[in-house]
């Protein structure tokens, strides 16, 4: 893993000079701040129970469905596509240095883009000038759950970059799957003819990968290390199947 750090700069360089990225960045912010400002409008117009930080966070998923593939779609598309990838794996690099490379880029960026909505809540707090509005409780809890939970969502994109040479069918695979991990298992959990009693276990099953769920977990400050583990052994998965999908590739090529 001796050339992972040099990977990562130069994949880091490559991201900060996609036009993906800042399309993936301005569409985000944009959203985020849209949402916000509808947020603060109907604090504005009535109380609410809830803390301004616990409803920021309900709405993580739509951003993350367009986010994430537009960050992850070009990295192993684009380079299996120009044929690059062969060139670079026939120098002492390994196919695991190359995937980690390309995630840890995409993770980081993923994670500066969260990052900077954090201003959003500096912002109302400083013109507020009340205190109340800052609840570090479900803020600090969301951020943590949109870290942990960004690390399965990376990957998953990885992986589908992995499996295409074209960037916008990798991009609709990812964007297919994420809507499969977070609204599918929602969905399921709801559904009435899991509530029949032969079906205990795969409810439980369903119940255990629910995401939305985890999050409300999270942002009121309740840490399972069952959820913990589903993200974590759900990212080595993705990241060891799209190291066996690159190297599947050029044995095929």
């Amino acid at each position: 893993m001796k050339h992972f750090f040099t990977l990562l700069s130069h994949e880091i360089r490559m991201l900060l000079v996609s036009p993906a990225t800042y399309v993936a960045a301005t569409a985000f912010l944009l959203f985020m701040g849209f949402m916000f400002t509808g947020m603060l409008e109907s604090y504005s117009k009535e109380p609410q129970e809830l803390s301004p930080a616990y409803v920021f966070f309900q709405f993580f998923w739509l951003p993350v469905f367009f986010m994430v593939p537009l960050l992850t779609m070009k990295s192993l598309a684009e380079e299996r596509r120009l044929g690059t990838i062969e060139t670079l794996l026939t120098t002492p690099i390994t196919t695991t240095e190359v995937v980690l490379g390309k995630y840890g880029a995409a993770y980081l960026l993923y994670l500066t883009l969260w990052g900077c909505t954090g201003g959003f809540f500096y912002i109302l707090q400083k013109f507020s000038g009340d205190i109340r509005f800052l609840d570090v409780g479900p803020l600090i809890g969301g951020y943590t759950f949109v870290a942990i939970s960004g690390l399965f969502f990376v990957a998953i994109g990885i992986f589908t970059s992995s499996l295409s040479r074209n960037q916008a069918v990798a991009g609709i695979i990812c964007f297919v799957l994420l809507v499969a991990v977070i609204g599918g298992t929602n969905y399921l959990a709801d559904s009435a003819w899991l509530s029949r009693e032969s079906l205990d276990p795969l409810k439980d099953a369903v119940g255990y990968m629910q995401v939305l769920s985890h999050r409300d977990d999270f942002t009121r400050g309740v840490v399972d290390t069952r959820q913990l583990l589903f993200y974590l052994s759900g990212t080595v998965l993705a990241l060891i199947f799209s190291i066996l999908g690159v190297e599947a590739k050029l044995l095929h090529s």
